[in-house]
């Protein structure tokens, strides 16, 4: 989130380049400080590769609907929520596990593109709820598929049982990184 899309002609690192660097940052540490267990560089560096090459790419098949990965995420939000496809901006932000001023710039985004209209809550006048448009609606039928064939396309080298072992992996993992006590919170 928060990546710029990839532009044409700029170069994203094949996996095997990516792949070496993480690699090469593991072996340098180990040499230069073999005092430290450098395997949470190893794992913290392929994961932010995946990250960095998923947005990559994600951006690229989203450019013909004039979105980027953290903009279909809003969309994506707001119509897995189910007709009328809205939500208020604080249920966006928990959906999305973002801060209201990050999405605030993908709802002005969306807006100008009219894939989405702020609209008064009947219950409350204070409070707006964003709602897909006709034509974002379309926008987003139409991006998902293309999204989830594209991720398809990269898991395909695994198999079934390859991808459950990781799915369980990848759980455990962030259930272990959520369990641990922010260092910066009280």
């Amino acid at each position: 989130m928060g990546q710029e899309p990839a532009k044409k002609g700029r170069r994203i690192s094949t996996d095997s380049a990516a792949r070496q660097r993480v690699d090469e940052i593991f072996r340098q540490w180990q040499a230069e400080r073999p005092d430290i267990d450098p395997v949470p560089v190893h794992i913290y560096g392929l994961i932010g590769r995946i990250h960095i090459q998923s947005t990559a790419f994600i951006d690229e098949v989203l450019e013909p609907y004039d979105l980027v990965r953290g903009t279909f995420d809003v969309l994506t939000a707001l119509r897995r929520a189910g007709a009328p496809y809205s939500l208020t901006p604080k249920e966006l932000s928990r959906s999305l596990l973002l801060s209201g001023a990050g999405l605030n710039s993908r709802i002005n985004k969306l807006e100008a593109l009219h894939y989405i209209a702020r609209l008064p809550e009947p219950s409350d006048r204070r409070t707006i709820r964003i709602q897909l448009t006709a034509s974002g609606e379309t926008v987003i039928n139409k991006a998902i598929p293309d999204v989830f064939d594209a991720q398809w396309v990269r898991l395909k080298p695994l198999d079934t049982e390859a991808l459950t072992r990781l799915l369980e992996e990848l759980a455990r993992f962030a259930d272990a990184i959520e369990s641990v006590p922010s260092l910066t919170r009280k």
